[in-house]
């Protein structure tokens, strides 16, 4: 029977973690997925460690990443895009835990031809994970398109790598950039809705993140400089998108040079500037604006700590 949903898995040295994820798909109340585990070149044991879990159960497959797929995470992801059969996609990471509705509850809201993918909330955990999940399935909801692109974007509405089932038609003519190495999710899933594929957002948690110091999330916030500049290209991406589409606002513009001024190592105003094209009065707006922005993001530092210290 082909499989309706597609899991598809990126793996790297995670033998220690691999299986208890795998045990939280094995256990979801939906039965009709394939998951696609795709080794990205990794030295540990994670081949013998799911061995008898491939055995037992038909519906995981393990491959190699071939070498005509860049060596990361998003050549892994587009090997397993390339190889998967569902109808819909999902992305799970190596060392997390799925809630055991979370592929019921998503192909429950995409039975809805008008809904092209079903977000829901992520949380994050700490070393042992404690099973103790919420079986409800009455929450609330809200649609989105391309008008909460800047939410997307600022991160207020989070879109995690593993918070989103989406349809595969999504991916036709949409792949993670093989050489970004950080913010490869948050760059692809702003474009595929800028392309026009609307979806939903659910209010109920059902995927739950391991925080560790190995993760990539872990390395950029130690400021690792392979994390950070992949960031800096992903933002670069991600203003040629919107003015290729013809979606940049205002607001947008503003957000994505004031974000800029995190990455001066990387010359990203320029970039971004170089990117957007700008009329010469509007240009020299922005650069006004990027030359005060130091001052001003000191002057609203000191009146929120000021503000904060008259409250107690």
């Amino acid at each position: 029977m082909k499989p309706q949903v597609s899991i598809i898995m990126a793996t790297y040295n995670r033998a220690h973690f691999i299986a208890e994820t795998l045990a939280a798909i094995r256990n979801q109340t939906f039965t009709n997925w394939e998951c696609i585990i795709v080794d990205d070149g990794g030295t540990d044991t994670t081949s013998e460690v799911i061995a008898p879990i491939l055995e037992q159960d038909s519906r995981f497959q393990y491959h190699i990443r071939p070498n005509q797929y860049l060596k990361g995470l998003p050549g892994c992801r587009n090997y397993g895009l390339d190889l998967a059969k569902g109808e819909y996609i999902i992305f799970f990471d190596d060392d997390d835990i799925a809630h055991p509705q979370n592929l019921e509850l998503c192909v429950l809201e995409l039975n809805d031809p008008n809904i092209f993918f079903c977000r829901y909330i992520r949380e994050v955990f700490v070393n042992d994970f404690h099973y103790n999940f919420d079986y409800s399935k009455v929450y609330s909801s809200f649609y989105i398109d391309k008008k909460e692109l800047l939410q997307m974007l600022n991160h207020s509405l989070q879109f995690n790598s593993c918070a989103v089932m989406w349809r595969a038609v999504c991916f036709e003519k949409n792949r993670f950039v093989a050489t970004l190495l950080f913010a490869e999710e948050w760059e692809l899933y702003s474009r595929i809705v800028s392309c026009g594929f609307s979806g939903i957002s659910i209010n109920k948690t059902l995927f739950y993140g391991r925080k560790h110091p190995e993760s990539n999330t872990g390395e950029y916030d130690r400021k690792n400089p392979i994390r950070r500049a992949s960031y800096a290209d992903a933002i670069e991406l991600v203003a040629k998108n919107l003015k290729e589409k013809q979606l940049l606002t205002y607001a947008l513009k503003r957000y994505l040079i004031a974000f800029s001024i995190d990455f001066e190592e990387y010359n990203l105003f320029e970039r971004i500037l170089n990117t957007l094209d700008l009329p010469t009065f509007e240009k020299i707006k922005w650069q006004l604006f990027y030359a005060v922005l130091p001052l001003r993001l000191i002057i609203h530092r000191k009146k929120k700590a000021l503000i904060k210290s008259l409250a107690h």
